[in-house]
């Protein structure tokens, strides 16, 4: 059917489905390494959860046309742009930052979260925000999300390259343990 267009209205629906849930599907994963790393409980969880209510109701919305609740599309649209901004903070979590780049990981919280907020009061307030400040200012955010964005994995990388105290602590008491295993089997041995 994909290969030679014969598309009806239920291919299209099952298509829709199909993309809906791999969507979610990326989204979870996303916020599920984050909450792997055992950092921040809160923020995957909300993530996952947000994520799956999302992908249920664009389900229903996908198999039932059109819906005349009041605030379902409010409400849709709420539960879908928080979960991608939790699975997106999530997602720039999992890099290891060292102290001097760890002023990003604020900056990448309050840019997405400010953008988020502004977002969610539009779509409450139906205000058009066209030929305003706030145009801007979500042009703005946009944009320091984007350089945030990029730039995360390059901090990620220069701290990896910097020694851990913690670490190299660690791998000195391995080892003193592991000299004192060799010690007792090379004393073993020559008596």
């Amino acid at each position: 059917m994909i290969l030679f267009g014969n598309f009806g209205e239920f291919e299209t629906k099952v298509l829709l489905t199909t993309g809906m849930i791999t969507i979610t599907s990326i989204l979870g994963l996303a916020c599920g390494a984050y909450l792997e790393m055992k950092r921040v409980h809160w923020l995957p969880i909300a993530g996952i959860t947000l994520a799956v209510v999302s992908a249920v109701l664009w389900i229903f919305l996908i198999w039932n046309g059109t819906v005349r609740s009041g605030y379902f599309a409010e409400i849709l649209m709420t539960a879908t742009l928080l979960a991608a901004s939790c699975s997106h903070i999530s997602l720039l979590s999992l890099a290891r930052l060292d102290k001097r780049f760890i002023w990003s990981r604020w900056a990448i919280h309050i840019a997405v979260w400010s953008l988020a907020a502004i977002l969610l009061w539009l779509i409450w307030t139906h205000f058009d925000p066209a030929d305003t400040w706030i145009a801007r200012v979500m042009g703005v955010l946009s944009i320091v999300i984007a350089a945030l964005t990029i730039v995360t994995p390059v901090f990620h990388r220069l701290s990896a390259g910097e020694p851990n105290v913690d670490a190299i602590d660690a791998e000195i008491e391995r080892l003193k343990e592991s000299i004192v295993i060799l010690e007792e089997k090379r004393s073993k041995y020559s008596s």
